[in-house]
């Protein structure tokens, strides 16, 4: 992977409190998992930062090697990277997710 390209992917996990590497939009998301990572998220009620892999290649590849994770979506919570949407759905069912987010301090959406 390009510096340039893990330098943009670390702005971006550095800039926000929560980001999610999907593919598609939240409003049109263009798979079932990110779908899924999407629902979650809303279901928590805080505010992220998408990211559309399939506008950029240089983000769908590298993304992968960023977090040596193989699959899209990726969520990251106040700059680590917590997993893709099985993982999501996990935590989010055991309460580990939200409490997460609380231990992290991620602010509900107004």
């Amino acid at each position: 992977m390009t510096d340039d390209i893990h330098a943009r992917l670390q702005g971006l996990v550095d800039a926000n409190d929560v980001v999610l590497f999907m593919k598609g939009s939240p409003l049109f998301p263009q798979c079932g998992f990110s779908s899924r990572a999407v629902a979650i998220l809303q279901h928590l009620n805080v505010d992220y930062q998408s990211v559309d892999v399939l506008q950029d290649q240089g983000v769908r590849q590298g993304i992968k090697s960023f977090s040596d994770w193989p699959t899209i979506p990726q969520l990251y919570v106040k700059g680590e990277f917590v997993g893709g949407s099985d993982i999501m759905m996990e935590m989010y069912e055991s309460g580990e997710l939200q409490q997460l987010m609380a231990d992290k301090g991620v602010v509900q959406a107004a």
